[in-house]
């Protein structure tokens, strides 16, 4: 007998669905389960992807993808299992997701380039990545460089964009040694912008010099000429710190060539951005917390132009408030601007993601939204949404699509599985799940799809389901142990969400629909 079909009106779009005999034991599973909460709505796309924190972002271009680099923000605990302040002393890691259209996004995992079990072991931390790609001897390579605590700079190198990476030095790029830096408060983060020609050059630094702490008189107190001295010394510290340096890189990428040059930024606190737009050098930058409250602001993010890579900067405007004024919750501001597909970008954190999960703590989370630049070149005021930017192009699901490319997700994690391959792994939450926007089956139905994942204990199941959570359900299909891969016949047309829910002990590598 035929199986039954159903034409069935989608917010205007019209799909063709059959569920042809789907297993009977996989079906059954779902019966009494329902989707776990995420922690963003899927009517917004901030933040970028949830299985993790992501702070400190920097976006690198390459090919038809933009590639987002974060520091790895680790869920700290007390000694009674609470959560406690970030330190950040404890982060080895860079975490590494990409994406073609801003919306729907491949987590590559947390790269491990810190530490006794890292790449650059001479690094005790990876904190604030910076990235870039260069052509070298006829080989694409792609530096990675991050800060090792407060005190320099290291670099890795891979031929793909998210590793693996290596040492390329066995010390850091940037040390207290390095000519300039030792007066540098905070020796940190790096940005790096490669020239037409080809030459990199590398900004860095930050932090607020402290003068001399004033004496003391016989009452252990100092006097009130002393205070007003020191005072005076800070605000004059704070409104120039004089803290940011910027430093030629030799052809290798991995080298200094020269001698790292002063910027003056005023009232800057740390967070290096590198562009060039329309012919101008673009230094950003985040102020520190001891500015005039409307110009610039404390935490915000201002900029300065030059003609040269290496300035002199003038200053032009604070263009993006504290996270705080968006979303609430207030903090240190870091950021990465960028151009993609002719639309520039801010890609910055904010603690919204944190605040959803009912912590707190200092944990971060890395947030995209639209830039505009007048034809004068100067930025326009950006604003921090949770609506985020639109999606871009949409996702084909006749090509092989990983599980861990998601625009929104609920109770799953991400883990590698060999070398480099990463997986969805529900880890037996029942009504986990992960979704992606904007899938185009087009005119022409999709027939059956393939999903390819494991179940060691042999109940694992998906849920197959279109434009929402308790959407119109596609089919079921049921996983076994060892690699395998389910089919499920379907008819599939137009533009949809697509849910994939999960039941039992699942792990997911792949799908992939057929006409």
């Amino acid at each position: 007998m035929a199986p039954k079909k159903t034409l069935l009106a989608l917010a205007g779009v019209a799909a063709l669905v059959s569920c042809t005999s789907p297993a009977t034991k996989a079906k059954s599973i779902f019966e009494n389960i329902t989707p776990v909460e995420g922690f963003k709505a899927t009517t917004e796309h901030n933040p970028i992807y949830q299985q993790r924190f992501g702070a400190d972002p920097y976006a690198m271009v390459y090919g038809d993808r933009v590639y987002i680099y974060m520091t790895d923000d680790i869920l700290e605990y007390d000694t009674l299992g609470n959560v406690k302040e970030n330190s950040y002393q404890g982060i080895h890691k860079i975490n590494c997701v990409s994406s073609a259209d801003l919306v729907n996004w491949t987590d590559h995992g947390a790269m491990n380039v810190a530490g006794e079990d890292g790449v650059c072991k001479y690094a005790r931390c990876s904190w604030a990545p910076t990235a870039c790609h260069k052509t070298i001897d006829g080989k694409e390579q792609f530096f990675l460089y991050f800060a090792d605590g407060g005190n320099g700079m290291a670099v890795a190198v891979s031929d793909n964009p998210y590793g693996p990476w290596t040492d390329s030095r066995g010390n850091g790029i940037i040390t207290r040694a390095t000519p300039t830096c030792n007066e540098v408060p905070w020796l940190f983060d790096p940005a790096v912008l490669v020239d037409e020609d080809g030459t990199g050059y590398i900004y860095f630094g930050g932090g607020v010099p402290m003068p001399a702490r004033p004496e003391v008189g016989p009452d252990g107190t100092p006097s009130k000429t002393a205070m007003e001295k020191f005072q005076k010394e800070m605000a004059k510290n704070s409104a120039d710190p004089g803290s940011a340096r910027v430093c030629k890189l030799a052809p290798n990428m991995i080298e200094l060539e020269g001698v790292p040059a002063r910027i003056n930024p005023p009232y800057l606190f740390e967070d290096a951005g590198a562009n060039k737009i329309n012919g101008k050098y673009y230094y950003s930058y985040c102020t520190n917390f001891s500015c005039p409250t409307d110009e610039p602001g404390n935490g915000r993010i201002a900029y300065m132009v030059a003609d040269d890579p290496m300035g002199p900067y003038e200053f032009k405007k604070v263009v993006f408030n504290n996270p705080g004024d968006f979303f609430g919750t207030g903090g240190n501001n870091h950021h990465s601007i960028f151009e993609f597909k002719g639309q520039y970008y801010l890609a910055y954190h904010a603690q919204k993601l944190q605040d959803n999960m009912g912590l707190k703590g200092g944990y971060r989370s890395t947030h995209i939204d639209a830039v505009t630049i007048a034809e004068d070149g100067e930025i326009q005021t950006i604003t921090g949404t949770l609506a985020g930017v639109p999606q871009l192009c949409s996702l084909n699901p006749y090509e092989r699509v990983e599980a861990e490319t998601m625009a929104w997700m609920g109770g799953i994690k991400t883990e590698y599985q060999g070398e480099t391959n990463m997986v969805v792994v529900n880890d037996s939450t029942n009504g986990a799940w992960i979704g992606l926007s904007g899938v185009d089956f087009g005119d022409k139905p999709a027939t059956s799809l393939c999903f390819a994942g494991t179940s060691e204990a042999g109940n694992g199941a998906v849920k197959v389901v279109l434009d929402s959570l308790d959407g119109v359900c596609v089919g079921y299909v049921a996983l076994a142990p060892g690699k395998s891969k389910a089919e499920l016949n379907c008819r599939i047309t137009g533009k949809h969400d697509l849910f994939f829910i999960f039941a039992g002990d699942v792990c997911a590598d792949w799908w992939q629909f057929s006409k």
